[in-house]
């Protein structure tokens, strides 16, 4: 009777163990860290990438069956590169993940990605499109297009459309993404033949742009060029047309300038104002209509552009992930991303290049009837 029972045991016990390794095997997940500016100056940016983001997460672990799915942490900087700094370090050595996508800031960027690149975790930004973002470490990468890549295009297609001769240029800077924004202008438009009529400068939190814009307005440019995030980009709008700056000037911006926000902002003096995308939200790609619907759906809102690289990046990481069994080596990891090609995203075919910086196809936008709507490709 011992014998038989000391048998059944080991037949329980070896039941127990494989349902353990099946269930090791089959449903298996992995820590993803997000870290956004939920709350300060760029919350209007963090807002809609975590928006974006919990969408991916949520579709991919509801078609995730059994399979590999994502464990989501995210974390709020609250615009500030100290506390970057805190939750990078929080994520890598409290919560282990496997991966932080953000943070939404450059500024954050710079000062938080060499903890990760020396702690050996992979970083997707989504956000950050200042040069030397992925100089820092071959464990850095973006999948959010570069000022370099955006603005010459800009300059670009507005010089085609507008006939641009003569510009006058208005930029913060104390800012690392604005400033990036006005040193690829200014290269791009004297490359191009494009006068620079003056230069004016803000402090990010300035709110009062009338003497500024009085000094362009006197030198009548075909267009202001403009280096401003979301929120001061509002009131320069705003204050340009409330001085008299006719629309017939258009005001021409980087990337800090495609939030909603600044249109909701601004409101009809908005119209008319030209950006460089990484992403429209017309495209009629199958995978971007999708998103477009799902995302209005569930949020009572459209997604912007930083939605949309946010709902990407996880995608991406995720592909990474299962090409590296599972996710949780983080070396692998970063090896899987770094071969990542021709991926069907909503931004459209995405490859990394050998820098580890996104490779697809931009946009030039202007906004019309409250909308970003395709000016040119």
């Amino acid at each position: 009777m011992k014998l038989v029972g000391r048998a059944l045991m080991g037949v329980v016990i070896g039941i127990f163990l494989l349902s353990a390794v099946a269930t090791t095997a089959f449903s298996a997940s992995f820590k993803m860290g997000f870290v956004f500016s939920m709350t300060g100056g760029a919350a209007v940016y963090g807002a809609s990438q975590k928006e974006g983001a919990s969408l991916a997460v949520d579709q991919i672990n509801a078609a995730a069956g059994s399979g590999l799915k994502i464990i989501p942490i995210f974390e709020d900087d609250a615009s500030v590169p100290q506390q970057g700094t805190n939750v990078f370090n929080k994520l890598i050595n409290g919560n282990k993940v496997s991966i932080i996508i953000g943070p939404t800031l450059s500024n954050t960027a710079k000062i938080t990605d060499p903890i990760a690149q020396k702690a050996g975790v992979p970083v997707l930004a989504i956000s950050n499109t200042i040069s030397g973002i992925t100089e820092i470490g071959d464990y850095i990468f973006r999948d959010s297009l570069t000022e370099n890549v955006v603005i010459p295009h800009t300059v670009k297609v507005a010089k085609e459309k507008l006939k641009l001769k003569k510009v006058a240029i208005l930029y913060g800077n104390d800012d690392a993404m604005t400033k990036a924004t006005y040193e690829v202008f200014k290269k791009v438009l004297k490359s191009s033949g494009i006068q620079i009529l003056g230069e004016q400068t803000f402090a990010k939190g300035d709110r009062d742009f009338s003497p500024q814009l009085t000094q362009i307005k006197a030198q009548n440019p075909d267009a202001i060029i403009c280096g401003a995030l979301a929120e001061e980009a509002s009131g320069i709008i705003s204050q340009a047309r409330q001085l008299g700056i006719p629309k017939t000037v258009r005001i021409i911006g980087g990337n800090g300038f495609n939030s909603p926000g600044l249109i909701k902002n601004a409101g009809a003096a908005a119209e008319g104002v030209i950006v460089g995308a990484a992403w429209n939200i017309s495209s009629t790609a199958p995978l971007n209509v999708k998103f477009v619907n799902d995302y209005t759906k569930k949020y009572k809102h459209a997604p912007d552009q930083f939605a949309a690289q946010a709902f990407a990046g996880v995608h991406i990481a995720y592909q990474a992930a299962k090409a590296s069994n599972g996710g949780s080596d983080r070396k692998a990891l970063r090896d899987a991303m770094a071969k990542i090609k021709n991926l069907d995203t909503v931004l459209g075919r995405f490859s990394f290049t050998e820098g580890r910086d996104a490779n697809h196809i931009g946009v030039v936008q202007e906004i019309r009837d409250g909308k970003f709507v395709v000016l040119g490709n």
